[in-house]
């Protein structure tokens, strides 16, 4: 294994790549890739003014998800790899800018997917994707082997429904395909080896997979051992931000992008998330709402759920002298309900817009309506239980299409709180929760049930994932000197705070929708 492998993950904002930019002068963009299980996103960003130069996403109806079982989900890494292509075309020519002028590229991806790779860098089989269950036991079994306390105060997680989890079962029921692996992958790892050639990896990112020791500051090989995997399947570790490979002639020209352009930057979308949102330093909390919903809160040490309900990973600035660790809360059945709830509940032809001003109508705890999200496989904060979506308290002569949208919108807030006690038994306040104003957080019912039922504040931001790895690619390159320069130019939009009137309304929908959880 390359000797990267033994170094501490590094986070300096403060060293530029040798011949980095500095001063983002006028002129210089960088480019950020959002990979998401729903589609792909592109946004060229002014490195100096902040702004959001252009920005497309493809497919414009979501990615297939391939479940052949139930409990399974897969994607071609191809189809991400085309609607890539698409969006960057795409963000080229309404910009029309000089190829030459955009100085770094960063990628965000769906976490904990696992991608395999043979010799000549071409996936072995679909990607088992974030939200796949079949792992469950092969993590569980790893976790009962090795020993609670022992996985628990090295990983900070149990290998659960991870990504060695997953590769687990392929080694078991996939021989064949297990053993023409060159490398395993996440699926931002598999995006930049397609720009570059270059195949690696950053620790953040093992430490997603449940494969980062946090007391050794390397791979956790006592896992690998477990699981009888190779080290030799991890590729080369490169720090989070920095040089992570350079863009190859033949890919450049199929992108239309400029040979040699450098690939500074990635994380997972969660760390990213936070990231863009200039979540940093012990105590922030970023949020999102899309498939999945997220709570992602920073801690300066390494704590862990003893449960493994919410689950810690390295952020993108952790570093072995500064501990960073990212406390991830997911709920998997978010917005996923909500596109539910449009296409199968809705009056047809209804915009989100509309289903909003519909439910709008009707009050705070939906008379009575409780809708349990959990629709969208295993859930962690419930154990990895997958009880499936229910829905309680419908009278056939009140209830209307307005109150199941509206308990939907309640429901996944009251989710969010659900795993929000959790994180605040480990020391994690939320005071203030930033997110981007978008997916669910355009629902003035979802984030006022959030503030109301957590108390915090909720501050919207002009972000999303592909603007934050744009940004990252910028520290990476040097052309910021650091974090604060980078989001200098990061405009609050919306505030929320808790409505006085709604509070004891929204406790009491909630404390009945905890009796059906």
């Amino acid at each position: 294994m390359n000797n990267e492998t033994n170094k501490p993950i590094e986070g300096n904002f403060n060293v530029p790549l040798s011949g980095g930019l500095r001063g983002a002068a006028v002129g210089n963009l960088l480019l950020g890739y959002d990979l998401g299980s729903s589609s792909v996103k592109a946004s060229l960003v002014n490195a100096e003014t902040g702004e959001c130069v252009s920005s497309a996403f493809f497919p414009k109806k979501e990615m297939e998800i391939i479940s052949v079982k139930a409990g399974w989900a897969e994607q071609n890494p191809e189809i991400w790899w085309k609607n890539l292509k698409l969006a960057t075309q795409v963000v080229l020519e309404e910009s029309r800018v000089n190829a030459c002028d955009i100085k770094a590229i960063g990628i965000s991806y769906q976490m904990h997917g696992l991608v395999l790779v043979d010799e000549k860098q071409q996936a072995i089989r679909n990607s088992i994707i974030w939200c796949d269950s079949r792992a469950v036991p092969y993590g569980e079994k790893a976790f009962n082997a090795i020993g609670g306390e022992n996985c628990l105060s090295h990983l900070l997680n149990s290998p659960g429904n991870f990504t060695l989890s997953k590769m687990a079962w392929v080694k078991e029921n996939e021989p064949e395909n297990f053993a023409k692996a060159k490398y395993y992958m996440l699926p931002g790892d598999y995006l930049a080896m397609r720009m570059t050639g270059k195949a690696c990896t950053t620790a953040s990112g093992l430490s997603e997979g449940i494969a980062w020791d946090f007391k050794t500051e390397t791979p956790a090989k006592f896992l690998l051992d477990y699981f009888g995997f190779d080290d030799k399947l991890i590729p080369e570790i490169v720090p989070t931000f920095g040089q992570q490979g350079n863009l190859k002639a033949d890919i450049a020209a199929e992108l239309g992008l400029a040979e040699g352009t450098p690939v500074t930057y990635r994380a997972g979308d969660q760390p990213n998330n936070a990231l863009s949102l200039n979540v940093l330093n012990p105590g922030e909390i970023a949020a999102t709402g899309g498939t999945s919903g997220v709570v992602y809160g920073v801690n300066s040490d390494s704590k862990y759920d003893p449960l493994s309900r919410v689950n810690s990973f390295a952020h993108v600035n952790h570093t072995q002298e500064a501990t960073r660790v990212g406390v991830l809360l997911c709920i998997n059945g978010t917005a996923i309900l909500n596109t539910w709830i449009k296409n199968n509940v809705a009056p047809e032809g209804i915009s989100y817009a509309e289903m909003n001003e519909l439910a709008a109508g009707v009050p705070v705890g939906s008379d009575g309506v409780s809708i349990i999200p959990f629709g969208n496989g295993a859930e962690r904060v419930l154990g990895n239980q997958e009880p499936n979506c229910s829905i309680h308290g419908v009278n056939f002569n009140r209830i209307t299409k307005a109150h199941l949208i509206r308990a939907a919108h309640e429901g996944i807030a009251f989710s969010f709180k659900y795993g929000m006690d959790i994180m605040n038994d480990m020391g994690i306040e939320t005071k203030t929760i930033r997110a981007g104003h978008a997916n669910l957080f355009l629902s003035p019912i979802f984030r006022q049930t959030l503030a109301n039922i957590t108390g915090a504040t909720i501050e919207l931001y002009n972000t999303d994932g592909s603007v934050g790895a744009a940004r990252g690619a910028g520290i990476g390159a040097g052309i910021y000197k650091n974090a604060e320069e980078a989001f200098s130019t990061l405009k609050k939009i919306q505030v929320v705070t808790p409505e006085a009137e709604q509070i004891e309304a929204t406790k009491a929908a909630y404390e009945k929708w905890l009796m059906h959880v």
